[in-house]
């Protein structure tokens, strides 16, 4: 598949680049796509939650009625679940939510959404959108060039650069991120995907790896 290449003005630069059909042409597969979201956002959760037992409360052990006569339960501890301010019974406890999912089904799952992105129209290669100076005006000149003014975006980089990080990070509607680093939620996570030259070159090279 081949995209034409924009520079960050937006203006056509005359240059094509080709995608290779192995990784933004393949059969999309939506459950693999489903399978690694999933466990990713379960990964993203803490797990700390957690709620006090009846051995953990604080609270005096000493019979508080009488055992009989009062029509109610037979009740000795203040801990108990059955009284306001006691323990939980049954609450929760800290724990991992991670799922795992296969290396290959990850590898097919990244796979799948780069290639619902190039068929929808929605990869934008741009030869270069690194800024100058850190100044956020710099790069909404830059999102406005390329028509993504409330669009939510991805902008994807060979590497850290530290300015261009700085500008765009007031940006609402976008978010940069290394090719390297490059998941499966941030691809489905935003209408368009705007790659530079040399990271579907890393991102190539990733794949190549797998």
């Amino acid at each position: 598949m081949k995209v034409k290449v924009l520079s960050k003005s937006g203006a056509e630069t005359g240059r094509e680049i080709n995608l290779p059909d192995d990784i933004f042409g393949i059969e999309p597969n939506d459950h693999a796509v489903y399978l690694t979201v999933k466990s990713y956002l379960a990964a993203q959760r803490q797990g700390t939650h957690k709620s006090k037992e009846k051995w953990e409360v604080a609270r005096t052990t000493k019979k508080a009625f009488r055992q009989k006569g009062t029509g109610g339960a037979r009740r000795g501890s203040m801990k108990s679940p059955l009284v306001k301010g006691g323990g939980r019974a049954f609450g929760p406890k800290p724990h991992d939510y991670d799922i795992k999912v296969n290396k290959k089904v990850k590898d097919l799952a990244r796979r799948s959404a780069l290639t619902h992105k190039a068929k929808n129209g929605n990869i934008i290669i741009v030869e270069d959108f690194n800024t100058a100076a850190a100044k956020t005006k710099d790069f909404a000149a830059v999102v406005k060039g390329l028509k993504l003014n409330g669009t939510k975006s991805i902008f994807v980089m060979e590497g850290a650069e530290k300015n261009t990080i700085l500008s765009a990070r007031n940006i609402p509607t976008i978010a940069l991120t290394e090719a390297k680093n490059l998941n499966i939620y941030d691809i489905m996570n935003c209408k368009k995907l705007i790659l530079s030259e040399g990271a579907v070159k890393t991102i190539e090279s990733n794949f190549s790896n797998n």
